[in-house]
């Protein structure tokens, strides 16, 4: 699949990875690199066509249904081989293994690495995992976290499980715990928080969200709620766990710089001043953990909390800085 799409009809056979995806997202994932607006354009005009049949954007697939592609005069880039020049990645992947079955993979990703390729990133976690793993067809994110952010994330290895607990995540019924090392002395054992976000795009690109006052009724603003709970106080920090209710981009990150109490070595919402000075002192990453999910299991139904251990860079700063 690698090289152009170029004067040429393909018809591709769904499989059991595209089992139930919607023919936009079939053809935004087979044409990596052709901008959306191009491939909605290609649907519109009925050039692509499912069993020789004329579909809308919104159309499911089925199993062997046999989609033609038309000619995409665009270039597709190559496909490199992520296991054989990453392999080190590749095993630090498998050896932080939380929990697998033949329906989800848990993995305590480690702060550093991406989830997915994009935006400068050549590559991420779900694709050292499909790369390293060729024989398993189909892997997808459930859910995502901040490349510099570590601990629990979960992948799919079936459609149908995908579907299944990304309903759960709609209907509130996923647990979400962090833990978090601030900037500051934390007074309260619990804390309640209620903002509103607007996420913004900066001229390079980048995401970042800000706190806006909810009376101003913006109809972009996303309502967040998180629960913070004190665990301890040291030094001239705090280490909180934090519930999240909602899961608002950079939701966690905007709230606590917000309330004044920025997350230690936040690049985008943190103390700039203080993160230059620990980076000095070997600090490198974000102080911040995905300490538990928990969910109902696509098919035993049975409730399962995963757990990530605090990383050794977050036990390390306490120790350092407890006096």
């Amino acid at each position: 699949m690698a090289g152009y799409i170029k004067n040429k009809v393909i018809y591709e056979v769904v499989d059991e990875s595209s089992e139930g995806q919607k023919i936009d997202n079939f053809l935004i994932k087979f044409l990596k690199n052709v901008p959306k607006s191009h491939i909605y354009k290609i649907l519109r005009s009925g050039q692509v066509r499912v069993n020789k049949k004329r579909v809308k954007t919104d159309f499911k697939l089925t199993l062997n249904d046999s989609v033609r592609i038309p000619p995409v005069d665009f270039l597709r880039k190559k496909i490199v081989s992520l296991k054989k020049i990453n392999l080190d990645l590749f095993n630090i992947v498998e050896e932080n293994i939380l929990f697998e079955d033949d329906y989800l993979l848990a993995l305590n990703k480690p702060s550093g690495i991406a989830v997915h390729g994009g935006s400068g990133v050549s590559f991420g976690i779900i694709e050292l995992v499909r790369n390293g793993r060729p024989n398993h067809k189909f892997y997808e994110l459930v859910h995502r976290i901040d490349k510099d952010t570590s601990g629990v994330l979960l992948i799919a290895k079936k459609r149908s499980a995908l579907v299944a607990i990304h309903q759960q995540m709609r209907e509130k019924k996923v647990h979400k715990k962090y833990q978090v090392i601030v900037k500051g002395v934390w007074r309260e054992k619990q804390k309640i928080v209620d903002l509103d976000l607007l996420k913004t795009t900066s001229e390079n690109g980048q995401n970042k969200v800000r706190v806006i006052d909810s009376s101003l009724m913006n109809p972009q603003a996303k309502a967040s709620r998180s629960v913070f709970f004190l665990k301890k106080n040291f030094g001239s920090y705090t280490l909180l766990d934090v519930k999240l209710i909602t899961g608002r981009t950079h939701q966690i990150r905007a709230q606590l710089s917000h309330l004044d109490f920025p997350i230690v070595g936040d690049d985008k919402y943190g103390d700039f001043i203080l993160n230059k000075s620990l980076k000095k002192g070997g600090l490198k990453n974000m102080l911040l953990h995905a300490l538990e999910l928990g969910i109902i299991h696509p098919v035993t139904l049975k409730n399962i909390l995963i757990k990530a251990p605090m990383p050794i860079h977050m036990s390390s700063f306490i120790s350092k800085n407890e006096y």
